[in-house]
């Protein structure tokens, strides 16, 4: 990154922020010179980490309103007033139409799609004072790209594309603004977890073959549009979608 002096004084808060997308975005505004708070869930391992290189990690699940109260309290206190909400914690269960699981279906949109709304409700009164920005991971898959095993996962992300729309429709007369970034598949745990190495490798070659500019997407690759739909230089944007995959063809349809 470029240090632009953009974010020096600002607060950023990013969900699944310890690793991958989430991890690489809490660097980028690091060294942008925001003040960050990393949420996570799990691995205190990688909390510490990140409690190394400057940020503050804060362990609250974002399906549970009652835990992002908590944090919301505790940004608060320790960093002050957020005025950047990245919600990018998010979870993925391969299923494709037949082989529909309910309870694994519910805990994708208890994360994926609930969690936007408590963390955005939780974090509104901050947000409404420093006049911020809400910005939401979504995915090229609830657009409709065409990879296998995905379907109800594309769900959850069509749902966080159209409360990003709705959101900004309801909370620009305070001034905050909502857009989205819609990742193609980025190599990541969430991406590769139970793969092998040589499964990992053939999907990627797959995406590469599917995508204009030959390319499989890397966390570092997103988060420079996070940072850009956070800056108080586009303040005249908000309700959109930066779609972020390298050019994906193979959209299942061209209906709307």
């Amino acid at each position: 990154m470029i240090y632009t002096g953009d974010f020096d004084g600002e607060v950023a808060v990013v969900s699944g922020g310890t690793r991958g997308i989430g991890r690489a975005i809490v660097e980028s505004f690091l060294e942008e010179g925001a003040k960050v708070a990393a949420l996570y869930t799990k691995s205190v391992a990688e909390a510490e980490k990140i409690r190394s290189i400057g940020a503050l990690p804060i362990r609250c699940d974002v399906a549970k309103r009652d835990g992002v109260r908590k944090a919301a309290e505790t940004v608060r206190a320790e960093l002050g007033d957020a005025s950047i909400l990245v919600n990018n914690a998010g979870i993925l269960y391969p299923m494709s139409t037949e082989s529909y699981d309910e309870r694994l279906f519910d805990e994708m949109l208890s994360v994926n799609l609930k969690g936007v709304i408590n963390a955005t409700l939780e974090f509104l009164p901050q947000l409404k004072r420093t006049k911020g920005a809400i910005i939401n991971i979504a995915s090229n898959a609830g657009i409709g790209t065409a990879l296998g095993g995905t379907t109800y996962y594309a769900v959850t992300k069509a749902g966080v594309i159209v409360l990003t729309k709705r959101m900004a429709f309801e909370l620009g007369k305070y001034g905050v603004r909502v857009n989205a970034v819609a990742p193609g598949w980025v190599e990541t745990d969430l991406t590769t977890a139970n793969k092998s190495p040589d499964e990992v490798a053939r999907i990627k070659e797959f995406i590469k073959s599917r995508t204009m500019l030959g390319m499989s997407g890397l966390p570092t690759h997103i988060a420079p549009a996070v940072l850009f739909l956070a800056s108080r230089k586009v303040e005249y944007i908000t309700g959109q979608v930066i779609v972020a995959d390298g050019g994906r063809i193979d959209y299942l349809t061209h209906s709307v």
